[in-house]
């Protein structure tokens, strides 16, 4: 974080809009979980850091099947053809090079996916910006070693990254 990307100030605050408008510019920033953006709209949240404290906020609040829902509301890593993503992963996985994968790197990925899904109960899920396929194979790999708990807070760490990238990346 650089001290510009501290003070962004939001370009629609929720004192400016309606909770239903509010949802329509932030409820997508966490995947497919509309309710992060709805617990943070009486924050009063002007900057991107404020507004995504407040999302942190709402998440680290939510009951463990909520957490977990929003875990498991995120794609796999280099999808499997077809599959649906949203615009955010699309562009997100296209950024780390996801899409140029070699026949063998598609075929790890898959392979990783099951084997993480098979022993975590639900998808691996890493902030791809500024890594490359290489480094995403290799963090996959290692942590494939952690325990469940392990994973799921670092998930959930993954997610925020990913939300406030999403922010950031806002008009």
């Amino acid at each position: 974080m650089t001290a510009v990307d501290d003070d962004k100030p939001l370009s629609v605050r929720p004192v400016d809009v309606s909770p239903d408008a509010f949802l329509k510019i932030y409820g997508g920033i966490y995947e497919h979980s509309p309710w992060i953006a709805q617990g943070a709209y009486h924050s009063g949240a002007a900057t991107v850091d404020a507004l995504h404290a407040a999302m942190k906020k709402t998440v680290a609040a939510g009951t463990r099947e909520q957490k977990l829902a929003l875990i498991r509301a995120h794609p796999d890593l280099a999808p499997a053809i077809g599959t649906a993503l949203t615009d955010a992963s699309v562009s997100e996985q296209k950024g780390a090079g996801l899409k140029e994968c070699t026949p063998e790197e598609f075929a790890e990925f898959q392979q990783l996916n099951r084997d993480y899904k098979a022993k975590f109960g639900f998808p691996f899920i890493v902030a791809v910006k500024g890594l490359n396929r290489t480094d995403i194979l290799q963090l996959f790999r290692q942590r494939m070693n952690n325990d469940a708990e392990t994973e799921f807070a670092t998930a959930l760490a993954q997610i925020d990254r990913i939300a406030r990238f999403r922010l950031l990346a806002l008009p």
